[in-house]
């Protein structure tokens, strides 16, 4: 096992824009505390799943401002924002678009032309998705896996970057039509939104029940964004590491070397798509906390959000209250370092060994 740096050699800017993109954080931070109360950490997972380009699912109650948090968000970073709240009658063309017949005033003549739907954007919030049907809710596997939406035999492509951020009310399921895997998988994280604390909440009613014209800076440009999110997979990481980040997902699945409580809890696990979410995650939360190589603290803090919805536990597991999370944990404690421990320093970014 060695410890090289397995990505692309970065370029001497590199260590700046990691530098420039912690502080850009801290600010992003701020402008949302002026909205938004509390959720740290969901801000956080919400910019690690944007800068390495994935998609995230937030799961929540009503009323936690999931969807303000995702529009300040997208207004922080300078990225176009639209929302489809999705209903049991909506449509795949209400979603991607259609082609209508348009008369040609010179000419007389008719031709098809497409009219672009609100998937054509950089930050779409899908409000609600497991209240359409899967016909509609397959609508968007195309957009989010090639970035393009096909329309009469015709490729559209998406505008870049492109995220799509749903939301799902874990609560109320009558009605309703759960995510098949194949597209659950098609999100980075799966986000936890809880209730706010005490004291959190003592200032949301504080700040929402008086006259409030408060208005965000946008932090970053939309340049500078897709740099950044070009940046995320030149960050190197060590063999050791991603070593470590694959025993997360290979000993979720059922063979020999699975460890008992998998055997007992855990009827279908991760595939190898979590774990180059874990390694991408890791890059973007190493360079979000201003850091320009991967940490095995980095791995274990996107293991949760990457896994939980990859897991697919069993009956045994729903009898005795054992959640997804809990399987992490669980594993997070089991599996060794195995030296995976923060050797890259950054001059890995000027000669890309270590």
């Amino acid at each position: 096992m060695t410890d090289n740096a397995t990505d692309a050699k970065p370029t001497e800017s590199d260590l700046a824009s990691v530098e420039r993109l912690g502080a850009a954080y801290r600010r992003i931070v701020e402008q949302l505390g002026r909205v938004i109360v509390g959720q740290r950490a969901v801000v956080e997972e919400l910019l690690i799943a944007m800068l390495a380009g994935g998609h995230a699912l937030l799961v929540g109650v009503p009323g936690l401002a999931k969807t303000l948090m995702v529009r300040t968000l997208a207004d922080t970073l300078n990225l176009s924002f639209n929302r489809i709240q999705f209903t049991p009658d909506l449509m795949p063309a209400d979603i991607t678009g259609t082609e209508v017949i348009q008369e040609d005033k010179v000419s007389g003549g008719r031709a098809f032309k497409f009219l672009p739907g609100p998937v054509f954007t950089n930050v779409l919030l899908a409000d609600e998705i497991n209240r359409t049907p899967p016909k509609t809710q397959a609508a968007l596997l195309e957009a989010m896996q090639e970035h393009q939406v096909t329309a009469g035999g015709q490729r559209h492509m998406l505008p870049s970057p492109f995220f799509v951020l749903a939301t799902q009310n874990p609560i109320e399921q009558e009605g309703t039509y759960p995510l098949p895997e194949a597209q659950l998988d098609r999100f980075m994280f799966e986000i936890l939104v809880d209730y706010p604390s005490e004291q959190e909440e003592f200032e949301i009613v504080r700040q929402t029940t008086i006259t409030n014209d408060t208005v965000v800076e946008k932090v970053l440009s939309y340049e500078e964004w897709n740099a950044l999110q070009g940046l995320v997979r030149r960050v190197p990481v060590a063999d050791s590491i991603i070593r470590y980040a694959m025993q997360f997902s290979r000993l979720t699945r059922k063979s020999p070397e699975a460890p008992d409580f998998v055997k007992q809890y855990v009827s279908w696990g991760a595939g190898p798509r979590a774990s180059q979410y874990l390694i991408l995650g890791a890059k973007a939360r190493a360079i979000l906390h201003g850091r320009p190589y991967v940490s095995v603290e980095d791995v274990q803090a996107v293991a949760a959000p990457v896994l939980r919805h990859r897991i697919l536990t069993n009956f045994n597991a729903e009898a005795e209250g054992i959640r997804p999370d809990d399987i992490v944990k669980r594993l997070a404690d089991l599996i060794p370092p195995d030296g995976a421990v923060n050797r890259l320093i950054p001059r890995v970014f000027k000669t890309g060994v270590s």
